[in-house]
C-alpha cells in the first residue's frame, strides 16, 4: 500500500489537466504520476524536466536513454519504475531479454553487450551509483565516444532516475498491472 495516497478519479480540473499532460492519449495515469499530482506545483515543475529527459531533445538515443534508466532503477532496487520502463520501452528500443536481464542482474561484461557505447553507459551508471562520481579513466573512455552534451545528459538522466526511484520506493507506489518484475528477467531464464 502506498504511503502517500494516489489520487483517484474523479480528479479536480487542475489535477486532471496535469495528469492528462503526463500520459499518452487514452491511457490511464500511472500510480507514480497520481502520487506526484498530490503536489501540483511540484508536479508541474517536474513535468517540464521529465519531458526533456524522455523527449527528442535529449542528446542520447532512445535506446541509450533506456539503458541508463533501466540500469539506474535496477541499482536503486526500484522494481516499480524499472517495470514501467521495461513494459513501455524495452521492445520499442530493441532491448533483448538477455540485455534486460543484464541491466537488472548482470553487468557491462555480460556477453549481450557487444557495443562499446552501451557497455560504457552501464559502467557509467554503475560508477555514479556506487561512487557518485566517474573516475578519470572511465571519463576518458566515455569522452572518446560521447560529446559533452551527451555526457551532461547521461549524468542528469542517471540522477533524475535516482530521484524518481527514491520517491517510488520510499512512498511504496504499488506495482503497475502487467509490468514485469525483476524475477521475470533472471539470468538464463
Amino acid at each position: 500500500m502506498s504511503r502517500i495516497a494516489l489520487l483517484e478519479p474523479p480528479y479536480t480540473d487542475q489535477a486532471g489537466a496535469q495528469l492528462a499532460r503526463m500520459k499518452p492519449a487514452g491511457a490511464e495515469p500511472i500510480g507514480l504520476f497520481r502520487m506526484f499530482a498530490r503536489n501540483l506545483p511540484m508536479t508541474g515543475a517536474m513535468h517540464e524536466w521529465g519531458r526533456y529527459e524522455l523527449g527528442r531533445r535529449l542528446s542520447l538515443t532512445m535506446r541509450e536513454r533506456e539503458i541508463v534508466i533501466d540500469r539506474t532503477c535496477a541499482l536503486c532496487d526500484c522494481e516499480y519504475e524499472w517495470g514501467v520502463h521495461v513494459m513501455t520501452y524495452a521492445d520499442r528500443v530493441g532491448l533483448s531479454h538477455e540485455q534486460t536481464a543484464s541491466l537488472a542482474h548482470g553487468g557491462p561484461a555480460d556477453e549481450c553487450w557487444t557495443s562499446e557505447r552501451e557497455r560504457l553507459l552501464v559502467l557509467a551508471v554503475d560508477a555514479l551509483h556506487k561512487h557518485s562520481d566517474i573516475d578519470d579513466a572511465l571519463w576518458a573512455r566515455l569522452a572518446s565516444l560521447f560529446d559533452e552534451l551527451q555526457l551532461l545528459d547521461l549524468l542528469l538522466l542517471c540522477g533524475w532516475y535516482h530521484a524518481v526511484s527514491f520517491a517510488a520506493r520510499a512512498a511504496r507506489v504499488p506495482h503497475e498491472p502487467d509490468a514485469p518484475r525483476f524475477t521475470d528477467f533472471l539470468p538464463g531464464a
